[in-house]
C-alpha cells in the first residue's frame, strides 16, 4: 500500500497541505479532485520527493518504506513512477530515446519498449519523431510510457488529461483501466471530473489542503450535493 498519513506541506511561508491522509491499493485508482489551488500537485510532488513543496509533518510510505526525505529517484527505484502535469518531455529528443532513459534498449524484464508500443501503437508509428513533433495525445502517451519503464507498482497522474481532445481523452481512460487491471496503484490528479469518476475506484477530495470528502466513485457521482458543495459541479 502506498499510504500518506497527516501530511503538511508549504511553498515558503505559505502553507499548502494540512494534514492529509489517504492510502492506495495495488490494483486500483484513487482519484484526487479539487478545484484549482487546492494542493493536488503539491500533494503528488511531496509523495514523488521533489525539491519543493517543503514537508513540514506527516509522511509518505511505501509498505514499510518511509518515502517522505528520500530524493525523488530513490523513490522511484522503490516502485512510484510519475507522470507529471505538462507532460515535461525533452523537445530534441526521440520516442525511442525518452522511453531509453530509464533502461537501456534491449532490457527484457518488466516494461520494455515494445511493450509500451504495444499499449501505444500511435507511438511505434511515431518512434523516430522528436518529443517537439508530437500532438498533445502522443505527448500525453509518452509521458505514460516513459514512466511505466521505471516498472512501477504505483503510478502518480497529474492532470493526465489536460488540454486533450475528447476522444483522447477517452484513450487514456483506457490506458488507465488497463494498467488498473495489470495491478498498478494509480494515484489519479484530475481537473476533468467526469474522466476521473470513469475509471476511479475511490475519491478524496481536496479543500484548502485538507481531505474534505472520501468516498468510493459511485457514491461521489450519485451524490449531486456533495459535487456542487465541494467541487462547483451543477
Amino acid at each position: 500500500m502506498l499510504s500518506v498519513e497527516g501530511l503538511e506541506a508549504r511553498y515558503g511561508g505559505a502553507r499548502v497541505l494540512n494534514g492529509v491522509t489517504l492510502d492506495l491499493r495495488r490494483g486500483e485508482v484513487h482519484a484526487v479532485l479539487g478545484r484549482n489551488g487546492m494542493g493536488k500537485t503539491t500533494l503528488v510532488r511531496a509523495v514523488m520527493g521533489l525539491s519543493s513543496p517543503l514537508v513540514t509533518a506527516g509522511e509518505a510510505r511505501l509498505g514499510d518504506a518511509r518515502l517522505t526525505g528520500l530524493p525523488p529517484h530513490r523513490v522511484a527505484r522503490l516502485g512510484v513512477a510519475l507522470v507529471p502535469q505538462g507532460r515535461r518531455l525533452f523537445p530534441s529528443l526521440s520516442v525511442t530515446e525518452h522511453l531509453t532513459l530509464l533502461k537501456p534498449a534491449g532490457a527484457r524484464t518488466g516494461w520494455t519498449m515494445e511493450r509500451v508500443f504495444a499499449a501505444f501503437p500511435r507511438l511505434a508509428e511515431r518512434r523516430k519523431h522528436r518529443g517537439g513533433q508530437l500532438s498533445g495525445g502522443e505527448r500525453q502517451m509518452l509521458a505514460v510510457g516513459r514512466a511505466l519503464m521505471a516498472d512501477p507498482t504505483f503510478l502518480l497522474m497529474d492532470e493526465p488529461s489536460e488540454g486533450l481532445a475528447p476522444v483522447m481523452v477517452r484513450a487514456l481512460e483506457t490506458v488507465v483501466a488497463q494498467l488498473r487491471a495489470e495491478g498498478l496503484g494509480i494515484l489519479l490528479v484530475e481537473q476533468n471530473l467526469y474522466s476521473a469518476l470513469a475509471v476511479a475506484d475511490r475519491v478524496s477530495v481536496l479543500e484548502t489542503g485538507r481531505v474534505v470528502h472520501a468516498a468510493s466513485a459511485a457514491a461521489v457521482a450519485s451524490d449531486p450535493g456533495a459535487l456542487t458543495r465541494f467541487l462547483g459541479v451543477h
